[in-house]
């Protein structure tokens, strides 16, 4: 496991397992993720990031998943499940329309028949199978909830907000909890099948990537969806009333990007009820997500100090406030269950107040260093040498990026700039147009910095068209980019830059 506190310097690649290339519209855990790895391992990267692995609902946001604690059956290979025996060959000559963007309702169409038909058949096998009975057992905390509120809302058709369900279920009244278990105990039992095949299937990819010097760095939001198995099942860990409702939302408030703030709408944790028993379910959540991963990125790290909660009937974020978080306490019962140095790295953009910083630095957790951030005017028109974001002043402590999931691709964000700001650009990297994109992964390369990671995009030189998400924006070109067939980054100019900088695993024993 790699260690926050590893004084090494790493080089990786941020690629979600959606973005493979493929002939089922979408990526997944199969051939071209091996392909993906055995690539970026000969290239000399040691770190594959990805974004939040889970189901995804409202919008096919990672971020916005119906379980803190499943797996995206979307992600589930059906080469696999036929060489195994679970579905027919022949079923798998689909035809779906070669795109570099995933279509999420038309997937869905084609995959989940054919998933579903692979459940049947493995349990009608399988049922008595040990290894799948001892998932469900050893997952029995979180997986018994999932499964039932997957089938309760194919059932009553609706995954938005668990409310609108009969009144007995949606506060999962015992009667009603026993009595829909046994009616849906096939769907119930598909959806277990469906959670062991991402499962089998994930830590096969896991051990393949170890085998390679490869370590996994996964994603955790902090805020669970309101269309959620986690809400519905812990309804009293978060500000959700009585009657159902969210007292409260979450978002960020009005700054120079956003007059009127984000208003992201999740529900907010209850901490005071988390402190009750040491922060269980946070505990049980990362010791899950240590499970797909190796280290942690903790999206929204400042929520944990304080939140912008934005009060329920608000169209905006405007009228919101910051209320304190956990702070220290919660990564207390990290340290108490996972050991010191924490696997994790902190999101620290955005609003850093402090007592952010303090609480990060408390735990020694990597902070992020986006590259796109750095390139400001000092008082005599030149740049600003001193702003953190520019490499020659990451600390070892960090993770360094070019961008990230919510950036636009370093080609785009250079493409967009204005005149007298590309020129800073060019005068900082000392390079041309053509060559700013290398230049700033170069530059991040030879920092400090422990992680250095760059989106495939920018390995790539892509532009605008290849970004992955728009914040604030819901629409079918958020997160649905895929690495186009055939295409590959110079991982022979990758090598080099790798090897004269001090980042192969082997330099640094």
């Amino acid at each position: 496991m790699i260690s926050a506190m590893d004084t090494k310097r790493y080089a990786g690649v941020l690629m979600h397992p959606t973005s493979f290339p493929g002939r089922f519209g979408i990526g997944d855990l199969g051939e071209e993720a091996k392909a993906f790895l055995k690539d970026i391992a000969d290239a000399g990267f040691s770190v594959w990031q990805t974004l939040p692995l889970g189901p995804t609902g409202y919008g096919d946001s990672p971020y916005s998943s119906l379980s803190a604690f499943a797996g995206n059956e979307l992600l589930i290979d059906l080469r696999s499940l036929a060489v195994d025996g679970f579905l027919p060959m022949d079923k798998l000559a689909v035809d779906i329309p070669s795109s570099d963007r995933v279509n999420y309702e038309q997937i869905r169409k084609i995959k989940e028949p054919l998933l579903r038909d692979a459940a049947h058949a493995f349990l009608k096998k399988s049922r008595k199978n040990k290894p799948f009975a001892e998932f469900c057992e050893k997952n029995a905390y979180w997986l018994d909830d999932y499964a039932l509120f997957m089938a309760l809302a194919d059932k009553f058709r609706d995954t938005r907000w668990f409310s609108h369900w009969p009144a007995d279920i949606a506060r999962r009244t015992p009667g009603a909890m026993a009595s829909y278990s046994k009616e849906l105990a096939d769907e119930i039992a598909i959806r277990k099948a469906e959670q062991y095949f991402f499962e089998v299937q994930w830590q096969s990819l896991k051990s393949y990537a170890g085998s390679l010097g490869i370590r996994i760095i996964g994603d955790v939001p902090i805020f669970v969806a309101p269309g959620s198995s986690d809400a519905w099942a812990n309804r009293k860990l978060l500000k959700i009333d009585e009657n159902l409702e969210q007292e409260v939302s979450s978002g960020v408030p009005p700054d120079i990007f956003s007059a009127t703030g984000q208003l992201w709408g999740n529900p907010v944790c209850r901490w005071e009820e988390h402190r009750k028993d040491g922060y269980a379910w946070w505990v049980s959540r990362i010791k899950r997500q240590l499970e797909f991963s190796d280290i942690i990125r903790i999206d929204h790290f400042r929520g944990f100090a304080a939140a912008w909660e934005v009060p329920a009937g608000e169209d905006t974020a405007v009228n919101g406030e910051w209320v304190k978080g956990p702070g220290a306490e919660l990564f207390d019962a990290f340290v108490k269950a996972f050991g010191s140095p924490l696997p994790l790295i902190a999101e620290d953009l955005g609003i850093i107040t402090p007592d952010v910083d303090e609480l990060r630095l408390a735990f020694n957790l990597p902070g992020m260093k986006i590259m796109q951030f750095a390139f400001s005017h000092a008082p005599d028109g030149g740049i600003d040498a001193t702003q953190m974001y520019l490499p020659h002043n990451y600390g070892e402590i960090s993770a360094a990026y070019t961008g990230t999931h919510d950036n636009n691709t370093t080609r785009g964000w250079f493409d967009e700039l204005p005149e007298n700001d590309k020129d800073l650009v060019r005068r900082y990297l000392q390079c041309d147009n053509t060559e700013v994109v290398w230049q700033m992964m170069r530059s991040i390369l030879t920092s400090r910095a422990m992680y250095a990671i760059f989106p495939m995009q920018d390995l790539c030189g892509l532009p605008s068209s290849a970004r992955m998400n728009v914040p604030s924006t819901v629409g079918s070109s958020n997160w649905s980019w895929r690495l186009p067939a055939g295409m590959r980054p110079d991982y022979g100019r990758l090598k080099d830059y790798i090897r004269y900088y001090g980042r192969r695993p082997e330099d640094q024993k």
